[in-house]
């Protein structure tokens, strides 16, 4: 059962009224002693009546940092990509508002504002008679007393500690009454009056989430604070008593009468002139479109993948505080300045190629991504994808919060599968076991029993199987037979990447991929050697892996982590420790150059047509059902990973069927049918912004010339049978 009132407090009624006005002028008779009267101690008449009940009260204003927007900008610290805020609040000083907001909101909300001391006797006095004469109620904060509860709501907000005090929600009591005085009184003893109007001007709720006048002024005519017209003033003023009771743009009619109310108190106070207030008066509000500052990875301007990746890299880090609300916050209300990697020239053409090649609503459905590393700095310098960036719906298009290019922990997916993009890192390995390209390996074997044991050191048994019969295939014709190493990867072919790894160490292979950042995208797990299918690439990764990893062959076997950010501040010049390059010589020089050999031919001779624009490396990856293709490569001063596939189904693939690709079918679909493609015109962009020039050569190269693309033909010259390792009488797998 709801509590009764007592008839006698209901200030509804006469009695009810007389009772309040003798209980609120009590308290007033107390304010007057403890609070009015020691402002007057500057002139000698200081008094302390009053005093011992309001000394519980604190005297000091705990002021927290307002809630400021924090901004992600784009490694030239002069791009913005992002803005995130709680609060839209854009702080200015005086002498950045137009004089005419000044005399606004001193007309309407605190006209003896340079008279009174933090609280006005005369104001209290003549809201209490309106109060309990009319039913209409009328406040009598100053403009400092103002300034003391909004930073007391932005502390609570803040911290999370006390409690909200808002106007006009009916729970603001006389002691939180008191104790806005009493700190007004303080605040005032301590700042000068043109402060406490320059931080009530920057702090006070002007509709939305618009705070300040400087947010204010570009939300609604898109113009700043210090271009503001009287009858815009007038607005903005209006707007304190009911920041959306008042706001332009919901309702304009209630908001053209308030601005009138303000117009004529400015008129009536010798702010304005007769003639200035017909023309404001005359005045539409001019609010036909909003300005909204967006915020979110939702509205960036570029790059809204790679937005998100920096914002969860933030969340994710104790930097930034003790737990992921406390960084969120930070984030939304701290003011951060995030100066990232990220290079705007290159994420333009990058977003660009994506759309040219494979557009966010084909109709084939096929997902595109490409992601640049900076070899020598893992930097992040692009990361795109062929979708808009949003929650996705059944009316949506092309739409998704999925980072394509990213682990599924950064926000990604369950990464797609490397296919012969992995076969760099095979040799790689077999090189640092002593091999050489040039040697010979049977090709031949196609079927593997699940009874073959492959050498893996590093697992329990020492080996593994295949789970059943492994069957592989070739691309090209006339490729099961002996041939060099070099010869099977420029071909892509399987059976002598198998052949290769038949004779080695697992454990080899993954110990090189582990050096290089090679993982998994579903559990950040480096790949296992339990299937001996990795070797070809039945693993998912995601391209942001691919493109650091190969960054260390442009770097001379030098691995650096990928990295994001690049400096974030916050509004107090605060700076943050954000990770350096990580970077860590992983793989021997002439092993990198002999990769390289290869390699080389691969991206200047087939992707190229022999007519690169400088040197460059790279390899195709396809998977078994073509719905995974890869081109992965690089230049000394940028290594991408270009992909195209399908993000849905591993087994519904893009060959020989009636689906069209940006309006064309293909009866095979490779690696090299788009994504090397999108590569190259990608990489011709931007690949002269960096560092262009050649690799370094092998000091025992077994090739004269490493760019002799005549070693390809036929095989090139084979020696004889007992020469070729993984010959039929030493295949040394089956038990």
């Amino acid at each position: 059962m709801a509590s009764r009132k007592s008839p006698l407090f209901d200030t509804a009624t006469t009695v009810g009224k007389i009772m309040s006005f003798l209980g609120v002028s009590a308290l007033c008779g107390l304010l007057a002693a403890g609070l009015i009267f020691p402002l007057a101690a500057s002139g000698g008449a200081a008094a302390a009546t009053g005093t011992d009940l309001l000394a519980d009260i604190p005297a000091e204003l705990d002021e927290e940092p307002l809630s400021v927007p924090s901004h992600i900008y784009a490694s030239d610290g002069t791009t913005q990509i992002a803005t995130f805020y709680a609060e839209n609040r854009q702080p200015v000083t005086m002498d950045e508002i137009s004089p005419n907001m000044v005399d606004a909101i001193l007309a309407i909300e605190d006209e003896r504002f340079y008279e009174h001391g933090g609280v006005d006797p005369r104001g209290v006095t003549r809201a209490l008679v309106n109060n309990l004469t009319s039913d209409s109620q009328q406040g009598a904060s100053t403009i400092t007393q103002q300034y003391v509860n909004n930073m007391l709501i932005n502390a609570v907000v803040l911290t999370g500690e006390g409690r909200l005090t808002i106007s006009g929600t009916g729970e603001k009591t006389y002691a939180d009454k008191l104790r806005e005085m009493k700190l007004a009184v303080a605040v005032e003893q301590e700042m000068t009056k043109e402060e406490i109007l320059e931080g009530y001007l920057n702090i006070v709720l002007l509709g939305g989430r618009n705070y300040g006048v400087e947010a204010a002024a570009q939300f609604y005519w898109g113009i700043p604070a210090s271009e503001l017209s009287i009858a815009q003033s007038a607005v903005l003023a209006g707007m304190v008593q009911s920041p959306n009771g008042y706001n332009p743009s919901v309702n304009p009619e209630a908001s053209k009468d308030r601005r009138d109310v303000v117009l004529g108190a400015m008129l009536d106070q010798g702010a304005i002139s007769q003639q200035e207030y017909d023309e404001a008066i005359a005045e539409d509000l001019g609010v036909e479109e909003v300005n909204p500052e967006e915020t979110g990875c939702i509205s960036a301007s570029m790059g809204p993948y790679f937005c998100d990746y920096v914002r969860r890299e933030i969340l994710a880090s104790d930097t930034f505080g003790p737990d992921e609300e406390s960084r969120e916050q930070l984030l939304n209300r701290g003011g951060l300045s995030i100066t990232t990697t990220l290079d705007p020239d290159a994420q333009q053409a990058a977003e660009d190629e994506l759309e040219a090649t494979v557009p966010r609503d084909d109709e084939s459905g096929a997902g595109a991504a490409i992601t640049s590393v900076e070899p020598g700095t893992g930097n992040i310098l692009a990361m795109a994808q062929n979708r808009e960036y949003g929650p996705g719906s059944e009316d949506s298009v092309g739409e998704t919060t999925l980072n394509y290019n990213v682990d599924l922990d950064d926000g990604g997916t369950y990464g797609f599968q490397a296919g012969s993009s992995l076969k760099p890192f095979v040799v790689a390995a077999y090189l640092e076991e002593g091999g050489s390209t040039d040697d010979v390996v049977d090709a031949s074997r196609s079927e593997w029993a699940n009874t073959a044991r492959w050498e893996a050191s590093c697992l329990e048994r020492g080996y593994t199987t295949s789970d059943d019969q492994y069957d592989v295939g070739n691309v090209e014709e006339d490729t099961n037979r002996k041939m060099t190493i070099d010869y099977g990867v420029y071909f892509s072919v399987n059976t002598a990447t198998l052949a290769t790894a038949s004779e080695m160490d697992l454990c080899a292979i993954t110990d090189v991929t582990d050096r290089l950042g090679v993982h998994t995208a579903d559990d950040g797990e480096g790949i296992s050697p339990a299937n001996p299918s990795f070797v070809l690439g039945s693993d998912g990764v995601a391209p942001l892996t691919q493109a650091a990893a190969y960054a260390t062959f442009a770097d001379d076997g030098n691995f650096c982590e990928p990295r994001a950010l690049l400096e974030v501040t916050d509004t107090h010049g605060n700076e943050y420790d954000v990770p350096g390059e990580n970077c860590e010589q992983v793989l021997d020089e002439d092993v990198v150059a002999q990769v390289n050999d290869t390699i080389i031919n691969i991206a200047e001779g087939t992707i190229a047509a022999g007519n690169p624009p400088f040197p460059m490396a790279g390899k195709t990856g396809t998977n078994n059902f073509y719905s995974s293709t890869w081109f992965v490569g690089f230049s000394s001063g940028v290594s991408t990973a270009s992909w195209i596939g399908n993000t849905e189904e591993i087994e519904e693939g893009y060959d020989d069927n009636d689906v069209a690709i940006n309006g064309q079918t293909y009866d095979e679909f490779f690696g090299s049918s788009l994504a090397a493609p999108m590569w190259l015109d990608y990489m011709e962009q931007v690949g002269d912004d960096y560092d262009t020039s050649d690799f370094r050569e092998a000091e025992d190269s077994p090739f004269d010339d490493r760019r002799d693309r005549s070693r390809y033909r036929d095989g090139g010259e084979l020696p004889d049978d007992d020469e070729a390792i993984n010959s039929d009488d030493n295949d040394g797998d089956d038990d």
